[in-house]
Order: C-alpha cells, then sequence, then structure tokens
C-alpha cells in the first residue's frame, strides 16, 4: 500500500530538530513532500543553514517514515537566514543580518583557529559569511587565509573586503606591514576596530564572525557594548587555568546582554599521528562542564591533532584543506549548532522603530 502525504506529514509532525531541538515546522510553508511509490523527498525550510555533517535529520525521519512503510529518497534543505535582536540600543549594520563574536579569556586556546573554520564551516554550508579580525595587536586571520593584499578602496569611504575560499574578511594585518607592531592605545585600537566593522561594504552577509581579542579588558568590553552583536562563542580549552578565564569571557557577555551561543573545547585530546593513541593532556571535560554549570549549549570539543595546526599556518584552514576528515566534521556540526541557536533567538526589530535624532541645542 502506498504511503501518502498527510500520513508523511504527521510522522514529520512529532520530529524534533536535532539543532534547534524544536518541532519541525511541517506547515505548507515549512515542508513540501513529494512521493513516488513508497519513496519520499522532502524539502525542509529551516531558518539557519546545515548539512547536516552527524546525519542526524535523515536518520531521524527515516526512522519515522519507516513506520509507515516508506523509505527517505532525498532530503534537501531551504535555509532562509533572518537578524536577530541585538543589544538594547544598537542596530544591525548594513549587509550583515547577524554579528557572532567568537571569545577566550586569554590567548593560546586555539581562537582564532576557531574562528576561521567556523566562519568556513558556516559557509561550506550555504551561507554568506564574513570574518573579522579584531586582535589588532596580533592579527593572524591573513596569514589563516593565505591573504596579503590590501582591501580596495571604494569611493575613498568603504573598503571592500579581501576575498578568499569563499569568505569576505578584513584586518588591521591587511592595513600594515607583516612585522610592523601597532603601537596603539586602547582608544586608538578601538576606533580602528569600529572602522574596520563599519568601513567595510559586507556584502549580504547571513553572518559575520568577529575574531575578538583576548582577555575581557578594556577592548574586548567596548567591543561587546558598542558592536551589534546577535551572540558570541567562547573558546576554551579542558585546563583550569584557560577555564578560570574562559569563565570571565562568560560572563562579561552576560552583564551586557549579549547571549552565549555555546561552549568550544579546543585541544580537548591529543591523538599520536604515529601509534593512535588519545590522550587528554589538558584535562578532561573542562568545557562541558563549564557549559553546564554556567546553563549554555555545548557545541562540541576539537582535538590537538597537527592537521588543524599545519592546514591552518599553510592558509588552507582544515575545512576547505580536508573537507572530509573527522576534524571537518567536528567543525561544520559545530557550525550548524551555532547557526541553530542563532536562529531560535528573537527577531530584529529595530527596523521597525524610529530613530532618535537629538535635536539641536
Amino acid at each position: 500500500m502506498s504511503v501518502n502525504s498527510a500520513a508523511v506529514l504527521q510522522a514529520l509532525a512529532g520530529i524534533t530538530d536535532p539543532y534547534t531541538h524544536k518541532k519541525l515546522d511541517v506547515s505548507h510553508e515549512g515542508c513540501e513532500v513529494s512521493i513516488v511509490g513508497n519513496e519520499v523527498d522532502i524539502r525542509l525550510v529551516l531558518a539557519y543553514h546545515t548539512r547536516d555533517a552527524q546525519g542526524s535529520f535523515f536518520t531521524r525521519i527515516q526512522q519515522a517514515l519507516s513506520t509507515l512503510g516508506a523509505n527517505l529518497r532525498n532530503l534537501n534543505f531551504d535555509p532562509k537566514v533572518i537578524s536577530h535582536e541585538v543589544q538594547q540600543g544598537l542596530r544591525p549594520i548594513p549587509g550583515v543580518r547577524n554579528i557572532i563574536a567568537v571569545a577566550s579569556g586569554k590567548g593560546g586556546v586555539g581562537k582564532s583557529t576557531t574562528s576561521v573554520n567556523l566562519a568556513l564551516a558556516l559557509q561550506q554550508q550555504g551561507a554568506r559569511v564574513g570574518l573579522l579580525d579584531a586582535d589588532i595587536y596580533g592579527p593572524s586571520v591573513p596569514t589563516m587565509l593565505g591573504l596579503n593584499e590590501r582591501p580596495r578602496n571604494i569611493d575613498n569611504k568603504m573598503m571592500a573586503p579581501v576575498e578568499n575560499h569563499g569568505l569576505q574578511a578584513n584586518s588591521i594585518g591587511f592595513l600594515i606591514g607583516e612585522d610592523a607592531p601597532a603601537i596603539w592605545r586602547g582608544p586608538m585600537v578601538t576606533q580602528a576596530l569600529t572602522q574596520l566593522l563599519t568601513q567595510t561594504a559586507w556584502d549580504n552577509l547571513d553572518y559575520l564572525i568577529i575574531d575578538m581579542p583576548p582577555g575581557t579588558g578594556d577592548i574586548a568590553l567596548t567591543m561587546a557594548q558598542k558592536v551589534p552583536l546577535t551572540g558570541a562563542v567562547v573558546v576554551t580549552t579542558p585546563q583550569d587555568l584557560a577555564l578560570i578565564d574562559a569563565r570571565r569571557g562568560l560572563a562579561m557577555f552576560q552583564k551586557v546582554d549579549v547571549p552565549v551561543l555555546g561552549v568550544v573545547e579546543n585541544m580537548s585530546v591529543h591523538v599520536c599521528s604515529q601509534c593512535g593513541h588519545a590522550e587528554a593532556i589538558f584535562g578532561q571535560h573542562g568545557g562541558r562542564d563549564m557549559a553546564e554549570k554556567y546553563n549554555v549549549p555545548w557545541l562540541g570539543a576539537l582535538p590537538l591533532a597537527m592537521s588543524i595546526r599545519h592546514q591552518t599556518d599553510a592558509g588552507n584552514p582544515t575545512v576547505v584543506a580536508d573537507p572530509d576528515s573527522t576534524e571537518a566534521k567536528l567543525y561544520l556540526d559545530i557550525a550548524s549548532k551555532v547557526a541553530a541557536n542563532v536562529a531560535i533567538l528573537p527577531v530584529d526589530t529595530s527596523g521597525s522603530r524610529p530613530k532618535v535624532v537629538p535635536r539641536p541645542l
């Protein structure tokens, strides 16, 4: 007996989205079903991009259809990303729907590597993505993306983002010499970052990833208060010293009303490239325990792998260098979770509010 679309939709209505943890939208606008015999093709409209790296969507839907005697032949996603709420008094910047800060309480935990691969993973899943290097004193994005060109000037008013691997990017590293130090005080750094953000002609981005400066000092705090952030991702290692500072970074975002989209644990385990022995040299489960303690999402753990370092140093990060690797699939899964956690946030309504223009005295 052939299955019918009403039965398929009823089965789908009971499935929980593995990333948003909400029931699937099976309305006419949210789901399209095509049936040939017992073979079913499904198109889902999602508020985020995903390649379903772990196959969670496909598995859940196939299990539901199997109770009807049907088989899932094709599953396609139709992503529609919108702008979400930012801090009170701020508005999203032109050309960017959502800004996501990637931060850590201290340097040396792989924050920039995570930022670049997260941005590339979102882009690989079909999103339009930009990357802003906000580490004025130690810009690393140019090296990680294999770029050494200056942004093109647009009418002496704006900078065109530099592009590689499908990403739009900007960094102070594009504007100063490779070995030139940025000997600037806090206010100058903040002004430079503001210019990089607002004077770059970002082109229709779903997400702009900001690789934040390390720490919770004046620069990071100013960025968290003045940049219209949709949310933040906190990167740490399992080591107690890193966790202490990561908790400070997490608390900083919570104090300025920026949603924490989740915690990533970097360097969670080292796998010997010669014998395959795995060892948690920085401790175990520190990031996961921190996420649980502060009631924020746990995004996943990444290994301390030689390949990640080699690929990133060569300007060809893991997600594009070896897209079928275990490490790349971990980044893709983290990207899906980040995008889904953005999708369930309140929608931006600032465009419907009148701008407050001060009257001259």
